[in-house]
């Protein structure tokens, strides 16, 4: 048996159910196609599972695209404050972190909740794991069938929200790609993003027994910087401050890390020479980032002796490392472990204001599958509403 309804859409996490909430809205019969045996995977596990559901900060200048313009349509049709709106009406508790990043105060699975409810209000079928076998287009009516494990669907429109390949353990898979690239899509080259770099060598050799040590950073690559917390993990680098900038990180690429962020360096060595000429450097730089990495620094990469047997080159020579420290990155986690996808589907054979594809009337896609990707801290949340809620007004 074959069902008829207006949308299918194929996909249960952010994106998808809400295009199928604002469908649902307008009217329309809409089918929610989910192959894991839940729904909203991904936000169950984001923010710590507190899930960093949007940033007060958001702009299009925090998003990588091949189209830099793409998502300002979207983006200025569903702003944080619309989210925000259905947030509180739902009376989720909620808090901001840090540099606009809102998180809920006790959970994230009363997000996906919300979002299940808002469907389900406005007459939205969910079928969670429900696998997708085979997807045929109709030419002659525009419309496609969608045959499934539980019976088939007829509709006029077909959504494809099943995400990027980040985190397979929980699903992902490259479903979305490979169905872009039937319907004669092109799709862009993938790689994680905000992931952990990976160090080998002796520069894994030099940090590994510094596991679990974190200090504020700024990380510059190709032009662009991030300041916040790195991590030294066992096998490499992470934090938010590695993880914004290794979506702009390649391997061969030049990184670069800025150990006494917020301080002109030279002047701050100047200053402890002056105050304490008698203090080791290791001492005095123990003061201000974590004393094993101090420690580290100076038997590996700086040297060691009194402030106060330092010339003004070797300051200058201090100044620079500590402001422009080297770390040779290897390469990343991977997939494994990132939080999103970079490249995918072509925003150029896509409408940048209701997602459908230019090369096929009633097929739209949205959220991660497309190569629009947001930095850390909610952002990409925000794609995902914004994207997933210009879909549902169009279908």
């Amino acid at each position: 048996m074959t069902e008829a309804v207006d949308v299918v859409i194929v996909g249960g996490g952010a994106a998808g159910l809400m295009c199928a909430l604002t469908a649902g809205r307008r009217g329309l019969r809409a089918v929610v196609i989910e192959h894991a045996n839940k729904v909203g995977k991904k936000i169950l596990m984001s923010g710590g599972g507190r899930c960093n559901f949007t940033n007060t900060g958001t702009t299009p200048a925090n998003y990588l695209s091949a189209n830099p313009h793409f998502c300002k349509s979207a983006l200025a049709r569903y702003t944080p404050w619309d989210f925000i709106a259905m947030v509180e009406r739902h009376r989720i508790a909620y808090h901001e972190k840090e540099l606009g990043q809102l998180f809920c105060d006790v959970s994230s699975k009363l997000i996906v909740q919300m979002l299940v409810d808002e469907c389900l209000a406005a007459g939205v079928r969910i079928e969670i794991g429900c696998a997708v076998e085979r997807i045929v287009h109709n030419e002659g009516d525009s419309g496609f069938r969608v045959h499934t494990a539980r019976g088939g669907f007829a509709a006029r429109s077909l959504v494809v929200a099943s995400g990027g390949l980040s985190i397979p353990s929980m699903g992902a898979t490259g479903f979305g790609y490979e169905l872009a690239k039937r319907y004669g899509h092109n799709v862009l080259p993938t790689r994680a993003g905000l992931v952990p770099l990976t160090l080998s060598g002796k520069h894994q050799e030099r940090l590994q027994d510094l596991s679990g040590v974190a200090l504020p950073v700024t990380a510059s690559c190709n032009g662009q910087s991030f300041s916040n917390q790195m991590l030294i993990t066992h096998r490499g680098i992470s934090g938010p401050s590695i993880l914004q900038i290794s979506s702009y990180w390649q391997p061969g690429d030049d990184l670069r890390l800025d150990l006494l962020p917020g301080h002109d360096a030279l002047d701050w060595l100047q200053t402890q020479q002056r105050d304490r000429s008698a203090a080791e450097l290791k001492t005095v730089l123990g003061e201000v980032v974590p004393r094993r990495f101090a420690q580290r620094l100076c038997e590996v990469w700086l040297g060691n002796k009194p402030m106060k047997q330092y010339n003004l080159p070797e300051l200058k020579q201090l100044a620079a490392t500590l402001s422009e420290w080297p770390l040779v990155a290897s390469g990343t986690e991977g997939y494994r472990t990132a939080e999103v996808t970079l490249g995918g589907v072509d925003t150029d054979e896509l409408s940048s204001s209701t997602m459908q594809s230019k090369r096929v009337p009633g097929l739209y896609f949205i959220g991660e599958a497309i190569d629009v990707t947001g930095w850390l801290g909610g952002y990409n949340f925000q794609w995902a509403w914004a994207s997933g809620h210009a879909a549902g007004q169009a279908v």
